[in-house]
């Protein structure tokens, strides 16, 4: 499909003449039918074919016929002119958080310029300061933006990395002959980024099952091609901001009787694993990658179950591997059932094109039944929020009625009629209380002033969730993975608050935010607190970040009590009152 790189052409328009100073309403366009174009389902190239692209929202027949240009020569002409107009390291700077289009126009204008490295030098050198809105705290920012810019680099986001995977399980099973296959690493534990994508395999033909994996399409480059192991370069198009990127994958071909063994082993954080092999060491045994022996003997390794049978313990799931308490819990029988996806009964911060989402509240209510949810809740932006085009207090109260009539023919399905509210100054929220008695929760969050000092933050975000009609706090600490450092924030504070007056604590899953941390979450149970798995979903296919939710939770340790959407629709009704 080519609408990933649509959308990136799309979007680049929108930033090249937001950066001219052109229209806002022309740039806001763009950007607005890129996001339609990477949501939609449906292949564009399809759609142009068939004459159908009026029916991605916000695709008019100007955008219809750039998109043609591009499926039928893969250019865009509109595009290449607007390229010409200054150099192509310009639109790099928009990568540097804190650095939007004005900025950047300043900056290029003013300074010359145009590429992160000039951007460095200038910050380094104190240059920005000759520069009206640049001070000597902009220069830092600036050059910690940079660093968590290259940081990101280095690691794909959680979403990305699954991806990968799954398009590399998917093609070696249909084209060589695995007899089992899988996914380790800090993807199988859902860490938040992942620096590369193990897969492990058992198949009795090496050969084909090496020729298949360096031969498959998207692959940059070969690096190694082994008998037992192979690594490659795929490119892949990142999620946060559209764009090229590489990974690398590497191979792992291993026997039926050391399947268990090097599961586990390629799985495990180091520290998880150094205990491991310590606990064997004290029993006389050894234990690797190939199975755990008794002298020559090998008396585990077929199974990750048997492994850690051998060593006296019971299996632990991949998610707990962080030598943090799972291996005395495991020694004491205190392992908790871990929430899993067949608990998860629906999903709070869904958003519809009412205000930033792509899809209309039908389609992602829709999609939500799908899914096999119970329930589902809509929370669109409030007013405040006007780059996500928010709404008034009367436009979102008049949209009661339409959720009224969707209940009426859901039949067992429940629309719960919510609100994202931002939190402002000193804790107040953007609707009034009156207004927020008015909807079935309230989700409040920060979309705004993200540097205060950790006092004042930590009183705005305790007065919001103190105020008796939130229900829900939303992506906590607002970070952006490799984009926006964390707020300043006491989150022990916060979470004690919470716990007390019974507001839930958010786990955004939305690919970019991962927000709570798992070992974040687990401290929010440790303190009382309820918490609700969400994936902030703007588009029909973000649902699916609930895969990367659930795993956040099962790092945290939760199971499905302490989860709100884990419960049946009444007891969540009971709690949000």
């Amino acid at each position: 499909m080519k609408n990933p790189e649509v959308a990136n052409r799309l979007n680049e328009i929108g930033d090249m003449l937001d950066i001219l100073g052109e229209d806002t309403f022309r740039v806001i366009s763009y950007h607005r039918a890129a996001r339609a174009v990477e949501a939609t389902t449906e292949d564009v190239e399809g759609l142009a074919r068939q004459g159908r692209l009026s029916e991605i929202p916000g695709v008019g027949s100007a955008i219809a016929e750039k998109i043609e240009e591009y499926v039928t020569t893969g250019r865009i002409g509109y595009h290449e002119e607007l390229r010409g107009k200054f150099p192509p390291g310009v639109l790099e700077l928009l990568r540097v958080p804190g650095l939007g289009p004005k900025r950047v126009r300043v900056l290029w204008q003013e300074l010359g310029v145009t590429d992160l490295e000039t951007l460095r030098k200038a910050a380094q050198t104190h240059r920005l300061q000759r520069v009206k809105g640049f001070g000597e705290k902009s220069e830092e920012k600036i050059l910690r933006g940079i660093q968590l810019l290259e940081e990101g680099q280095a690691r794909a986001l959680l979403w990305d990395a699954a991806g990968v995977a799954d398009v590399v399980i998917a093609y070696l099973k249909a084209n060589s002959p695995v007899e089992r296959i899988e996914a380790a690493g800090s993807l199988r534990r859902m860490r938040e980024t992942v620096g590369d994508v193990d897969i492990l395999v058992v198949t009795k033909d090496h050969g084909a099952v090496g020729r298949a994996f360096t031969s498959m399409p998207g692959l940059r480059e070969v690096v190694q091609a082994g008998e037992t192991k192979a690594t490659v370069i795929m490119e892949y198009t990142d999620w946060a901001e559209d764009r090229p990127r590489t990974i690398q994958v590497d191979l792992r071909i291993l026997d039926a009787a050391s399947w268990g063994a090097g599961l586990q082993y390629f799985t495990g954080s180091k520290d998880h694993n150094i205990r491991l092999r310590g606990m064997a060491q004290g029993q006389g045994l050894k234990l690797n990658e190939y199975g755990v022996f008794r002298e020559d003997e090998r008396i585990a390794g077929a199974t990750e179950e048997g492994v850690y049978a051998a060593v006296g313990l019971p299996w632990i799931p991949p998610e707990m591997r962080e030598d943090q308490g799972e291996i005395d819990a495991a020694k004491e029988g205190r392992l908790p059932r871990l929430i899993e996806p067949s608990d998860v009964r629906g999903d709070f911060h869904v958003h519809t094109n009412a205000t930033d989402g792509v899809d209309t509240l039908e389609a992602m209510v829709g999609a939500a039944r799908r899914r096999g949810y119970a329930y589902v809740g809509i929370s669109d932006h409030s007013v405040s929020a006007t780059v996500a085009f928010g709404l008034t207090a009367e436009q979102a109260l008049a949209r009661r009625d339409r959720f009224r009539a969707i209940n009426r023919e859901a039949d067992g399905f429940e629309v719960l009629f919510g609100t994202e509210c931002d939190i402002l100054d000193g804790g107040e929220l953007d609707y009034a209380d009156e207004v927020l008695q008015e909807f079935d929760f309230v989700i409040a969050s920060i979309h705004s002033k993200f540097t205060l000092e950790e006092r004042e933050m930590t009183d705005r975000v305790v007065a919001a969730v103190e105020n008796p009609y939130v229900n829900i706090l939303g992506h906590p600490t607002t970070r952006l993975i490799g984009q926006r450092d964390p707020i300043q924030l006491d989150l022990e504070a916060v979470f004690a608050a919470a716990a007390k007056v019974g507001t839930a604590i958010e786990i955004n899953a939305s690919p970019h935010r991962m927000d709570l941390t798992g070992f974040q979450a687990r401290r929010a149970k440790e303190l009382g607190c309820r918490l609700a798995l969400a994936t902030d979903s703007h588009s029909v296919g973000e649902l699916e970040a609930m895969r990367f939710g659930i795993g956040t939770a099962r790092r945290a340790w939760l199971t499905r009590e302490d989860l709100v959407n884990a419960w049946p629709v009444d007891e969540v009704r009971s709690f949000f009152r």
